[in-house]
């Protein structure tokens, strides 16, 4: 690698449109890297995007010897320039904000931070396969139903000779016509025995030797198995693309009276920034005029909005609920908490290793052996043998090369898996490839985001302690006139709770009281609604109740009336999930929180989780999630299960990322490897087993198969099986290793319905 030349180290970045293939990443990396004037060459299959580092004054030729490259080894891949900014290196990350204005008690305040934890937009790389976007997918779609089509015609015609075999000829190739491209372009470039150069040869040699049929089905089944494994990548690279939308478009920078709108890049610290209501924060920095409150669930999960007033510190990617602030930026965009978060995804993703099905790894081996024993079996014994007639091993040969055909594992193994996704899916379970199906067979310790995922996500009143003088419910019916003028989630919960139109007309002098609460004039009593540091301040005597959640005091003309416990209660069938963990296997759970210690504490002791780590933002829960891995490594893998879009930087981390998908944001939804469509945490449990038994009927059909094979590949080269023999160790292993693959469809809802009834 030479580094030679003047000039500045330069990194630029390029979106790879049409990169479906984990193997032809690594290609595309390795080759790059050797690139003059690299320094660093990084493919992330993931993101389908190409990082490179160049030395100075290397920045243009190593680029367009690059784009050569790609061009050379991957003739559908198209790169494409990304925008040019510089991503975060070590920045410092998004740090806790102040109070909620909508104050409480210290620990148990409408400032709480109800973090939904880092929902990792985990994108492992899925199989191989060629399948480039939907215009190619439809494309692939017409070729294999215009192959049936014909097959069909020359299956079921009567016709004989010429016509039949122009028939399943123009099957052949308008079913397997890519394949066989793809094998002779890989020949040429030096790379032999892949799997399409397997498929190449057994179906031509089914051909050879007059088994039309046989060849056309073989490359059918491979197409539809592709076809599977690049609809799977597809959705993975979505995944990527839904994660960009917390990315602020436009800021709008206050030049004296006068605004303008910019790119975000541009904005330099010190610039003032003016952000409407519904408006995405550009960059992060602090309010130095104007009040608001954000909502700050995509990067710190709290489910509460976080009041914003003067002085207070506010980070890209907050939406702006309500008044117009204006921000003076502290941070350029490329350290700013959005572009910190985004880093997190793709780096983790990065980290992956790469992975190949199992088919490309098996052909690796398989692929050369059969064929060269195929060439001399065809060869040697005319040569050696005394009276052997070349036209007869010849005719071994094909039957060994048909025999060999490993159809049975082409069309049996994406059934399996694909028939364990169906099965999960009729459960309410969404998973979005096979590697993720078969990755949950290795998972040992779950780890859960709380708020949204074990918790409802929702506030609501549970506990009413009204001091003597005062009923439950005045009380309630006191903090609802009192709130009746917030939109706060928690004012929300209270007049939920109160349940009856209330009189606004009833409420005069209303004013929020920044970090403490509400004074209110109340049919013409002064109430004070909010947290300890407000009673404090106005040195009324009260207390504390023993339940954990939000505390709002209340006092009625200096005296105290008592106090409202809110809180986000447990999902129904968040214990039995733990429970179900444990019966299935899995040895550890823990939660990783961005909510208080008490509150996270008091659901883990009720649950029975095993370790919970609270008051975590994105980054710190990343760094948790790397102790667990190096605490429990060589002891199975890591699931980690969250809703909110903030969970990505973990997901993405974790080695399976798990949604709930009922209730979760969008970009979780399409980050996770698996979604939980119902929002029920039970559901993991369901999702193991199904991995499971998945696993077990893909492993029957593989020790099946080959053993099989073996059997006829000795009878073939002995001149014991004929063609017909052949022709039946292939397609009536195939069948049976597809009706076993169908019974991964069937769902097993009995048995863990009567395991809960019993429990």
């Amino acid at each position: 690698m030479n580094t030679a030349g003047g000039g500045t180290p330069k990194r630029q970045e390029w979106m790879l449109e049409g990169l479906d293939c984990a193997n032809c990443a690594m290609k595309i990396e390795n080759r790059v890297k050797r690139i003059e004037g690299v320094e660093a060459c990084s493919v992330n299959f993931a993101a389908g995007t190409l990082t490179l580092e160049t030395a100075g004054g290397y920045a243009e030729s190593a680029a367009a010897e690059a784009e050569r490259t790609v061009k050379l080894l991957e003739p559908n891949v198209k790169m494409v320039v990304r925008s040019g900014r510089s991503r975060a290196q070590g920045s410092e990350g998004p740090s806790h904000g102040h109070g909620h204005e909508h104050g409480h008690d210290d620990s148990h305040a409408h400032d709480h931070e109800h973090g939904h934890d880092g929902n990792n937009a985990h994108d492992h790389e899925h199989g191989h396969s060629h399948s480039h976007g939907q215009g190619d997918t439809r494309r692939t779609v017409l070729m294999i139903a215009g192959g049936v089509v014909l097959a069909a015609a020359g299956a079921l015609l009567p016709v004989s000779g010429m016509a039949e075999l122009i028939l399943f000829l123009a099957a052949y190739l308008a079913v397997g016509g890519e394949v066989v491209w793809r094998a002779l372009t890989n020949l040429l470039r030096g790379e032999l025995f892949d799997e399409n150069f397997l498929m190449a040869v057994a179906t031509i040699g089914a051909f050879a030797i007059g088994q039309y049929p046989e060849g056309v089905a073989v490359m059918l089944f491979y197409q539809i198995g592709e076809l599977f494994q690049g609809m799977a990548v597809n959705r993975s690279r979505r995944s990527i693309t839904a994660l960009m939308d917390i990315r602020p478009e436009t800021a709008r920078v206050r030049s004296g009276e006068m605004t303008r709108e910019v790119s975000p890049e541009t904005v330099a610290v010190g610039d003032i920034l003016v952000v409407k209501p519904g408006e995405r924060v550009p960059l992060d920095g602090i309010v130095i005029e104007g009040s608001s409150m954000m909502d700050t669930s995509a990067l710190t999960g709290e489910s509460v909005p976080r009041a914003a007033g003067e002085g207070s510190e506010v980070l890209s990617g907050f939406i702006n609920k309500n008044g117009v602030v204006a921000v003076k930026v502290t941070k350029t965009f490329a350290e700013s908490a959005v572009s910190k978060i985004l880093d997190l995804v793709q780096n983790a993703a990065g980290s992956k290793a790469k992975t190949e099905n199992f088919i490309t790894k098996f052909a690796r081996v398989y692929t050369p052996i059969v064929v060269i024993a195929a060439v001399l079996l065809a060869a040697l014994p005319p040569l050696v043998v005394p009276g052997a007639e070349f036209s007869d091993w010849l005719y071994r040969a094909l039957v060994f090369l048909v025999i060999s055909c490993p159809c049975a594992l082409v069309i049996s193994i994406p059934l399996g898996f694909f028939g364990g996704i169906g099965a999960a899916s009729r459960s309410g379970i969404l998973v979005k490839g096979s590697n993720y199906l078969e990755a949950l067979n290795g998972i040992r310790t779950v780890v859960f985001d709380k708020t949204g995922t074990l918790t409802k996500g929702q506030f609501k009143v549970t506990a009413i302690h009204p001091e003597k003088g005062t009923t439950r419910e005045d009380l309630l019916r006191l903090a609802a006139l009192a709130e009746s003028h917030s939109n706060h989630p928690i004012a929300e919960s209270i007049l939920a709770a109160y349940g009856e139109p209330v009189a606004e007309a009833a409420v005069a002098g209303y004013n929020e009281v920044a970090g403490h609460g509400i004074e209110a004039t109340v049919e013409g009593r002064r109430v004070l609604a909010g947290n300890a540091k407000l009673m404090d301040r106005e040195g009324i005597a009260f207390r504390r109740p023993e339940e954990t959640g939000t505390v709002v005091h209340l006092a009625a003309d200096g005296v105290y009336a008592g106090s409202l416990v809110i809180a986000d209660e447990v999902k129904p069938d968040a214990a039995e999930a733990i429970a179900a963990l444990r019966r299935a296997g899995i040895e550890r759970t823990a939660m990783l929180t961005g909510d208080a210690s008490a509150v996270a504490e008091a659901v883990g002791r009720e649950l029975g989780i095993d370790e919970v780590h609270a008051e975590l933002l994105p980054e710190h829960k990343v760094e948790e999630l790397e102790r667990l891995k190096t605490r429990y490594k060589g002891r199975g893998g890591i699931a980690f299960v969250g809703d909110g879009i903030n969970d990505t930087p973990v997901l993405a981390g974790a080695d399976v990322g798990i949604a709930m998908g009922g209730l979760g944001s969008d970009a979780a939804i399409e980050a996770a490897d698996i979604v939980i469509m119902t929002d029920e945490p039970s559901k993991i449990a369901s999702a193991i087993r199904i991995s499971r038994r998945t696993r077990r009927i893909v492993w029957q059909n593989i020790l099946f198969a080959l053993g099989v094979k073996i059997v006829f590949l000795l009878l073939g080269a002995f001149g014991i099986a004929t063609m017909w023999e052949a022709v039946f160790s292939d397609v009536g292993v195939t069948l049976l290793a597809v009706l076993n693959s169908m019974r991964a469809l069937k769902t097993e809802e009995a048995a863990p319905a009567k395991r809960a009834a019993a429990a």
